[in-house]
């Protein structure tokens, strides 16, 4: 698995998308919602993200009102989908100055897999907005929002799961009856995911793959289990 899987499947899945019919009616909307944004000659959504590559010859101003553009009709899951795509060189860049999470978290694509997310709620929350500079100001909402994400993680880490330090090195036998006695009631899978993670010695990405969930989610999960069930 490459460092920034998040980005490689991110790029495919618009690859597919960009170019479908749905991406051409999501541009026909767009065209009436903001007539007088510079679609020039695109004919889907795809085509608008191509115009917003910095290759794509585009000036500046019009690179920015393309981005404002989206962000007003981003109410429509595919444009909201493409806004996500037109910012994901920033939302890496953001990635980079906070140094990829400083070791907070596991790794650089758990970092940007994290950061897209947060994107995604941003967007969601300002569909509809109409900001002439919408690229920077999302980018630098990401940075804050990145920020005490990876201060939450980082405070909490040693605390995440105080079993990997204590109980396991003390009392094995007790912890694995205790994760046992759990694994066949209604919290089964978190027990089973607990004991992957700090009794096997899995990492959280091999046990969130195992588990199709995204290794953050999931660290939030097993810690609140924990607390709550286990100590």
């Amino acid at each position: 698995m490459t460092e920034y899987d998040v980005l490689t499947h991110l790029r495919a899945d618009w690859r597919f998308l960009g170019h479908q019919p749905a991406s051409r009616d999501s541009l026909e909307r767009m065209r009436r919602l903001v007539p007088d944004a510079p679609w020039r000659d695109a004919t889907d959504l795809g085509d608008v993200l191509g115009a917003l590559d910095t290759s794509g010859g585009r000036p500046l101003l019009e690179r920015h009102a393309l981005i404002t553009a989206l962000l007003r009709g981003a109410d429509d899951p595919l444009v909201a989908r493409a806004l996500l795509q037109a910012l994901l060189p920033g939302v890496v860049s953001v990635c980079r100055r906070l140094r990829f999470g400083a070791g907070a978290l596991e790794s650089p694509s758990e970092t940007v897999g994290v950061a897209a997310s947060l994107a995604t709620e941003l967007i969601a929350e300002w569909a509809g907005q109409s900001r002439p500079y919408a690229a920077p100001d999302l980018l630098s909402a990401l940075r804050g929002r990145l920020r005490r994400y990876i201060l939450r993680e980082r405070h909490s880490r040693d605390a995440a799961l105080p079993l990997a330090h204590h109980d396991v090195a003390r009392d094995d036998v007790d912890l694995t009856a205790r994760l046992a006695a759990l694994g066949t009631g209604p919290h089964a899978r978190l027990a089973r995911l607990t004991y992957a993670r700090v009794v096997e010695g899995r990492s959280w990405r091999e046990v969130a793959t195992a588990d199709h969930s995204h290794p953050a989610t999931l660290r939030t999960e097993v810690r609140s289990f924990v607390q709550s069930h286990v100590l």
